[in-house]
């Protein structure tokens, strides 16, 4: 896996930034999370006049061998079937990259299905899906490798395009199953409490996805320990790796290199949020740039944002993933920057400051 020199931000200008916020013609601490927002962007970007320039979403498809094992509702074929979707518009995160003004590219890492005749998915494609982690690793180091660069390539050519805040997206049948064990692993939190119903499970659906999770924790667990003794934070990559979807570490390369080159980093509901959790016991540095934009209703997110100590802008019952509930977010990241950029403060405005 190639390096990232993923920077904590300069702390010179922060009392700076403090001063600016605390002195708009307001009381202090008023406009809440958006004060602590505008900070965090200011400091990404060093300076007292953030701005946000050409947002873009990427969407990464992928399918998963554990999907074999009945461990989602919904059949690998709606994989390939959303995929396209998303080429025609029809999709909800087509809806809100309208909306928001983002630009939407669709990437397709390891579907299982032939679209490279299609012009509007990116083909990256690194396997036709990712192998049973049930018996084995789910992708070899060479396929990791691959997934992490093109994840780190995308991120440059929004870069390259002027894109100062990226956002990430999944689709891939079976993801919450690896994003459940990461939370369990990287957490130290009972796998129980990390499995929810995916796109729908009923309850013998949950209990059946429960008993396949563990016995695949169960199996890594007995190999890992007989080649490397107890853990330890130098094989955190091992486990992204043995249970990880194509599309999920793909977003993890998104993520490091865009931190890498300075950007803003949007974070989506239950999965993206196992890549930023796994990501960040990689480089913790990363959760600086991180906008953790909605808490979905899977079960577990909650607990797995309190990991990383974020606080997500929304809460709309939303797990539909794609990236939706982050680009929901977007208008309250667009308030932050207006507010630290265009409200008055109390010498203009000549209003007594009273604290």
């Amino acid at each position: 896996m190639r390096s990232f020199n993923i920077k904590k931000p300069n702390e010179v200008l922060r009392a700076s930034i403090r001063e600016k916020i605390d002195n708009l013609n307001k009381p202090k601490g008023s406009l809440g999370m958006l004060e602590t927002l505008a900070e965090q962007i200011c400091m990404v970007q060093q300076t007292l006049t953030p701005k946000l320039n050409h947002p873009c979403h990427i969407l990464y498809g992928g399918d998963h061998g554990i999907e074999r094992e009945k461990v989602s509702v919904s059949p690998r074929d709606v994989t390939w079937q959303q995929m396209k979707n998303f080429t025609r518009g029809g999709g909800g995160v087509n809806m809100f990259c309208r909306q928001h003004g983002f630009k939407l590219l669709i990437v397709d890492v390891g579907v299982d299905y032939d679209l490279s005749d299609n012009p509007d998915i990116l083909n990256r494609k690194i396997a036709c899906g990712t192998r049973n982690f049930l018996y084995e690793a789910a992708m070899s180091e060479e396929e990791f490798d691959k997934a992490i660069s093109i994840g780190a390539e995308i991120a440059e050519r929004c870069k390259d395009e002027g894109c100062n805040i990226i956002c990430t997206g999944e689709m891939g049948i079976a993801n919450t199953s690896p994003s459940s064990i990461w939370m369990h692993i990287f957490g130290n939190i009972p796998l129980d409490d990390c499995i929810g119903v995916g796109a729908g499970l009923n309850e013998e659906g949950l209990r059946h996805k429960r008993e396949v999770l563990t016995k695949a924790v169960d199996n890594f667990k007995k190999q890992w320990k007989a080649d490397n003794g107890e853990w330890t934070i130098e094989n955190w990559k091992q486990v992204i790796r043995y249970f990880g979807g194509f599309e999920m570490v793909a977003a993890i390369g998104t993520m490091l290199r865009a931190a890498e080159l300075g950007m803003l980093v949007m974070v989506d509901g239950f999965i993206i949020s196992a890549c930023m959790l796994a990501a960040s016991r990689l480089y913790p540095t990363l959760l600086y740039h991180a906008i953790f934009g909605h808490c979905g209703d899977e079960s577990g997110h909650r607990r797995m944002l309190e990991l990383m100590n974020a606080r997500p802008l929304l809460h709309l019952g939303m797990r539909l993933g794609e990236g939706t509930g982050a680009l929901c977010s977007y208008p309250i990241i667009e308030s932050a920057v207006k507010m630290v950029n265009e409200m008055n403060n109390f010498d203009n405005a000549k209003i007594t400051k009273y604290f």
